[in-house]
């Protein structure tokens, strides 16, 4: 990082992980060598997250100054007089005094729900309305982020970082803001391989963190992909995990990583915790490189263009 900080390159993906394994799990991957946790108010679970790290640390397993967590600001707070509760929300769900990093998880800004009517929000503004939608409000996305930096001249936050922008968005942020992101956490796989990002982020300094990086495999029980798009079938990576005794899932992670970004794999496995760690005694080549690059499709599986209007009634899309 650009700030001196150490931003582990594999961190351990939270969303969809139930809350009555969330303790456990987070707990054994800190043991198994886990220095890295992302988290958002979201994805529901961040008390269980907060027990797992809360007894990892009671236990020995790291240190606190060991451990990266990352959280996010979701799109019902981003009015500025919202985003500071939202960030001490977090905080005290995750049992923790300082984030390491807190991303705004969309450019969407939706209408508050207050913590007591119902935490986490989710999309839907009311979902007992006759006919439930989300409920878009005009806050530039200039004054959120504002409220941003003043997370981080508080100390609630050590950074500060975006996710799901566009690169003109990106560069309208970087010209106006007063502290700039430190990462950008998109959508990266070998069939959304993001050339265009990735340059410009690195030649602007900031770091990729790449959700979703085995692509797939955490949409299909959510019907928004075919298992026949399953980068971990394609034979240039099966046959490139043959080649070197490795899984698909450990070549396309390595193949992430090897692209200078960080990568944020989900499992509720123990087994393939260890796996998914085991990305640094071997390297692919630069022939193998290409080989995966040239597999991408374009395919964004999480995009608000589509899954909004299918699933919250609301047309809202943020790629062209």
């Amino acid at each position: 990082m650009p700030d001196g900080g150490r931003f582990p390159l594999v961190g351990l993906g939270t969303w969809k992980l139930p809350k009555p394994q969330a303790p456990a799990l987070v707990q054994a991957a800190i043991r198994a060598g886990y220095r890295h946790l992302d988290c958002a108010c979201d994805y529901g679970n961040e008390p269980e997250v907060g027990a797992g790290i809360a007894a990892a640390l009671r236990d020995g397993a790291c240190r606190r100054d060991e451990l990266w967590v990352t959280s996010k600001l979701w799109n019902t707070y981003h009015e500025p007089k919202h985003v500071r509760a939202a960030c001490e929300r977090s905080l005290r769900d995750l049992k923790l005094d300082v984030l390491d990093l807190y991303l705004v998880h969309f450019p969407i800004a939706l209408a508050y729900v207050p913590f007591d009517v119902r935490y986490p929000p989710e999309w839907f503004f009311d979902p007992n309305a006759a006919k439930p939608a989300m409920k878009p409000i005009n806050v530039p996305y200039a004054d959120t982020w504002g409220a941003m930096e003043e997370l981080q001249r508080a100390g609630l936050v050590k950074r500060i970082g975006v996710c799901n922008l566009n690169i003109s968005m990106l560069r309208d942020l970087l010209a106006g803001c007063s502290i700039r992101p430190a990462v950008h956490q998109l959508e990266l796989h070998p069939y959304l391989t993001q050339v265009r990002q990735l340059r410009y982020c690195q030649q602007e300094q900031i770091a990729v963190s790449a959700f979703s990086p085995l692509g797939a495999p955490s949409y299909l029980p959510l019907g928004m992909a075919q298992a026949a798009e399953s980068v971990l079938t394609d034979p240039v990576v099966t046959s490139m995990a043959a080649a070197h005794g490795r899984t698909p899932g450990q070549i396309v992670l390595r193949w992430g990583v090897q692209r200078g970004c960080t990568v944020l794999p989900k499992t509720q496995s123990p087994a393939r915790l260890a796996e998914n760690l085991a990305l640094f005694d071997f390297a692919l080549s630069a022939g193998e490189m290409a080989a995966i690059d040239g597999l991408d499709r374009h395919r964004r599986f999480n995009d608000p263009g589509h899954f909004c209007e299918k699933a919250f009634n609301t047309f809202f899309p943020i790629f062209d």
